[in-house]
């Protein structure tokens, strides 16, 4: 009898995944065609700057006279679209690199106004949000508000471009665009800072290309295409940059130090991959979507909606639910596929969080991965996959855990 139900349950999976990927082709088509244009402009900046064989040596010690670096700054800057840019192994995760861009745009008595509601959970501290703690931004007697009718004292508007842990739905490149319009005749000397994680090479084109100020993120999500062993960037107008390296190291230092190690080789090549792994990456959420749909739960984005970030919400209702979604992920991934997930109070985070990630790069978001923080509606924030088959295996593989809740013809 478990014998016939299992292949049952397989049979039915096996349809359901067939029938999602053809719900999912015309935004597969979209994804490839953003893609193509976004390595067009990658490719244009390698060329551009006459990225070479010898740019990929590293530094150590204290990192002086780098060429890789230095290139990659530059390239990086024009692939955003903006003045400069800072691109480090040094930033710890994007986290670090958004805080740097703060506090290069903050001074005591400065109000920062966020336009998209609360920030994401590892930035409450950073802003001291819940208390003014030691090296916070409240500590250093920045003021903070939510409130849009604050924004014309305001010295900084920041803007989140995906969701994060909330309901709204990620800001394109149209919102943003009309959003920047706003500050600017508002407060034209707010100083526009976009937290641009998972949504970099998404759409045709980067937030500071449209006009803001900076905008900074992880290298292990989007940008570094699956090879960047960690670090981030802050991109922008270059004076704010400047600032924004003189806090990621010390005034008077600023991006004139930091070795590379071995890094520079991964960095350039993984920007160079970038677009055609976040496209993998969009598939592998656009299929998520559409399979998780048809057995019959809520899904944000909608398999049909054209993409603004990587992520994709799963909402399974249940703490249950939650834990066999990412154990299964977890044993269809690469790398430590034996191991277990279980909730943990995570740092920086108000709740305990579960993690799935099998990844090459502890903790690389671009990788297929889940997590989900264990309170109510207990739901699932699925991102990544280095290519769409890997990742669609993943997904079945979790999806197998779960229960149906309406049949295919339904």
């Amino acid at each position: 009898m478990s014998v016939n139900m299992n292949e049952n349950r397989e049979n039915q999976l096996d349809a359901l995944s067939r029938e999602a990927e053809r719900l999912a082709t015309p935004q597969f088509q979209r994804i490839d065609a953003i893609a193509e244009l976004n390595t067009a402009r990658v490719l244009s900046a390698f060329q551009s700057h006459r990225v070479s064989d010898a740019m990929f040596a590293g530094t150590s010690g204290y990192g002086y006279d780098d060429p890789g670096r230095e290139t990659l700054d530059r390239v990086f800057a024009t692939v955003m679209g903006a003045q400069s840019a800072l691109v480090r192994i040094q930033f710890v995760n994007g986290t670090h690199a958004i805080a740097s861009a703060l506090f290069a745009t903050l001074a005591p008595g400065d109000l920062m106004v966020s336009l998209t509601g609360k920030p994401y959970d590892t930035l409450h501290n950073v802003i001291g949000l819940d208390t003014p703690r030691w090296g916070s931004l409240a500590f250093y007697g920045v003021r903070y508000s939510e409130d849009a009718a604050e924004l014309p004292h305001a010295r900084a508007a920041y803007i989140q471009r995906s969701r994060g842990y909330s309901d709204r739905a990620p800001l394109g490149i149209a919102e943003l665009r009309r959003m920047i319009a706003d500050v600017r005749r508002v407060n034209p000397d707010a100083v526009i800072v976009v937290d641009n994680c998972y949504g970099e090479f998404v759409e045709e084109c980067e937030p500071t290309a449209l006009g803001a100020d900076l905008c900074a993120g992880s290298l292990i999500k989007n940008p570094g295409g699956g090879l960047a062993p960690c670090g981030g960037y802050v991109a922008g107008r270059a004076e704010l940059v400047a600032r924004a390296a003189e806090r990621l190291t010390v005034p008077g230092i600023g991006a004139e130090c930091g070795a590379t190690l071995n890094s520079n080789k991964l960095l350039f090549q993984g920007l160079f991959n970038a677009p055609h792994v976040t496209a993998q990456a969009l598939k592998t959420a656009v299929f998520a979507s559409a399979l998780f749909h048809l057995m019959g739960y809520e899904v944000s984005p909608s398999y049909d909606t054209p993409r603004r970030d990587i992520i994709q919400t799963l909402e399974l209702s249940d703490p249950e639910l939650v834990r066999r979604f990412c154990q299964g992920l977890q044993s269809g991934s690469p790398v430590d596929s034996f191991a277990t997930p279980q909730p943990w109070a995570m740092p920086g985070y108000d709740c305990d969080v579960i993690m799935a990630a099998g990844a090459f790069t502890q903790g690389a978001s671009i990788e297929l991965s889940a997590d989900a923080p264990m309170r109510p509606p207990f739901r699932i924030y699925l991102q990544g996959g280095l290519s769409y088959h890997s990742g669609k295996l993943g997904i079945l593989t979790a999806a197998a855990r779960i229960p149906l809740r309406k049949h295919l013809t339904n």
